[in-house]
């Protein structure tokens, strides 16, 4: 037995994204940055062991398809819809703006036109998981700016998913072809189009795969996972995911001639359409993560140090049109549109970084000899720079951005007539605070539920129809919605953090049900309940007797295991009573 170059490239890879994505959290940076710097470790720039950059573009190639198809599967029509009036003409103002910066440094460097557009692209778009991450760590996602930051990086998304498909027409052109390169497969051409033919054979090309998908595609694709979820096989369910999203990315390049990033764009768009679609996120992100891990640390394998040393002008360049070229051009787009600071400086700062799109994109522009190679290592650079520095962005934000007067407005106007009104006009500020803080509640004598799911909403909406207050901690946008329809108190947030715990009023609290499917994080949300409040009942659920066993030894008084609970009632229809299967610990409420 010996290890081969795969298995080598997936161990070192993954171990070494682990070491450093693990140091970077600890200091409190995306874990994006320890897996570039894992590539960095085992790339051909640095000593020590090299792993086969060959397999570990293959390997990136589905990290990409996989990256996309999740991108398509998050895609929201109806939160672009909302803010489609600053979000589109905002997001495509400051794409020309950051590419004619792009642009022009890449002239004063010798470079070609189309290498600095390409270039300029690379450094107009935002990194989708970072900018996620910072929005839900302020928990601002569901605020005005949050849904214009979101909106704004769909419209981003959606421009480099076009670009994607246009820079392999224009390459093939440029550098002597006929047009053929603008696609392969049976709509391929040998005839010389020139730029504009090949452009409109491409957009030809896009075209007749959207129509296939619309057509074909929106109809197979969720019948078949209707199909495989009635068969009851979790297994079978997140192969037939996975079969669909690589499948539909390798249809779109052999059969339509398009790129596979545009074909799992679309798989995952379709999908997203279906009531499946979140179980198809759930199941497919493991995976998921695992490869895109691989993808960053192929990028990283890619990048030279040596840049930092041979070109430092260039670079503070490049990373000045990251953080200040596009901030600027952000903030002066959304005051355009009346919006207050506070607005204008958050959406920037989220802005102010680079990402998966901009690696896409630099790689491709190396491969079709658009992009010079110190292109590319200025584009890896700059993203790590970027991403490093986005969170002192926020910060800066926080710490000088004026307060947002346009809440403050409406209530002097009605409190007009009480000589209090002046004074009484600072106050009215609570409203940009929660989108920023965690407000602590007022409630006493409360139930708290974690987790606003399947099995939170049903015991929410009882609680509430037997007249309970009930404070809900939740930290995805569909649970916070749902829980605000039933009536409840939302904290918003990860409910195994600390300073969210802390604002429930767990010490005047009746009750603590712990309704997430994770054992790990309910296991921090009963240690720190337990902690807060020694006598507080709390109720946990559990899939296992392991899982049973740790939730009693972090504080839990009760746990509840789903599979026991449903024999006992399958045994109350018998009209016996059958001794229970040991599912849960004695009640200390």
């Amino acid at each position: 037995m010996h290890h081969g170059p795969l298995i080598a490239i997936i161990v070192m890879g993954l171990g070494l994204a682990f070491v450093f994505g693990a140091l970077a959290q600890k200091f409190r940076v995306s874990p994006l940055v320890g897996y570039l710097l894992a590539g960095v470790a085992v790339g051909p720039f640095t000593p020590g062991f090299v792993a086969d950059q060959n397999l570990a573009n293959d390997l990136a190639e589905i990290g990409v398809i996989l990256l996309m198809f999740g991108v398509g599967l998050h895609f929201s029509l109806k939160d672009l819809l909302s803010v489609k009036a600053i979000a589109v003409p905002g997001a495509l103002v400051q794409i020309g703006t950051a590419t004619l910066l792009g642009l022009g440094l890449a002239l004063l460097l010798g470079w070609s036109v189309p290498a600095g557009l390409v270039f300029g692209l690379a450094l107009s778009v935002a990194s989708t998981v970072v900018l996620l991450r910072a929005l839900q760590e302020r928990r601002i996602v569901q605020t005005e700016k949050g849904k214009i930051a979101v909106g704004w990086l769909i419209v981003e998304d959606l421009a480099m998913v076009l670009a994607l498909v246009m820079i392999p027409a224009v390459a093939d052109v440029l550098n002597g072809g006929t047009g053929a390169a603008a696609g392969s497969g049976p709509l391929a051409t040998r005839f010389d189009l020139g730029l504009w033919g090949v452009l409109g054979l491409t957009l030809a090309k896009v075209a007749a795969f959207v129509a296939f998908m619309l057509i074909v595609g929106r109809r197979l694709i969720p019948w078949i996972l209707h199909w495989v979820a009635h068969t009851g096989s979790r297994e079978l369910f997140r192969l037939a995911v996975l079969a669909i999203a690589l499948g539909v990315a390798y249809l779109a390049a052999s059969l339509f001639g398009v790129s596979f990033a545009l074909g799992a764009f679309f798989a995952g768009m379709i999908l997203s359409e279906s009531p499946l679609s979140h179980r198809a996120a759930e199941e497919s992100l493991p995976l998921r993560d695992a490869f895109a891990v691989l993808f960053f640390v192929s990028v990283g394998m890619l990048f030279d140090p040596g840049i930092l040393l041979r070109a430092p002008l260039p670079l503070i360049a490049t990373i000045a049109i990251i953080l200040f070229g596009k901030t600027l051009a952000a903030w002066l787009i959304v005051r355009a549109f009346g919006k207050p600071d506070q607005v204008a400086l958050t959406i920037s700062a989220s802005l102010a970084q680079i990402g998966e799109f901009s690696f896409i994109l630099a790689g491709l522009g190396v491969s079709l000899k658009l992009l010079p190679e110190q292109g590319r290592d200025l584009i890896l650079a700059g993203a790590i720079f970027s991403i490093v520095l986005n969170p002192l962005m926020f910060k800066l934000v926080d710490r000088f951005a004026p307060p947002d007067p346009a809440p403050a407005k409406p209530k002097p106007a009605e409190a007009a007539p009480q000589p209090e009104a002046p004074t009484a006009a600072p106050e009215p500020e609570p409203e940009p605070a929660p989108e920023r803080d965690i407000i602590p509640t007022e409630l006493s004598d409360h139930i708290v539920v974690v987790g606003y799911g399947r099995v939170g909403s049903l015991l929410g909406a009882g609680l509430t129809a037997m007249g309970d207050k009930l404070l809900v901690i939740e930290d995805q946008d569909d649970g916070v919605a749902a829980a605000r329809r039933d009536g409840a108190e939302v904290l918003v947030g990860n409910a195994a953090d600390p300073e969210v715990l802390g604002a429930a009023g767990l010490a005047r609290a009746k009750r603590l049900f712990v309704a997430i499917p994770g054992s790990f994080e309910a296991g921090q949300v009963c240690e720190q309940a337990r902690r807060q409040n020694p006598n507080l009942p709390i109720v946990a659920r559990a899939h296992s007797l392991a899982e049973v066993e740790h939730l009693k030894e972090c504080g839990a008084s009760r746990t509840i295991m789903g599979e026991a609970e449903i024999a006992r009632a399958m045994l109350a229809l018998c009209g016996r009573k059958g001794e229970e299967p040991a599912p849960s610990t004695p009640d200390a409420a």
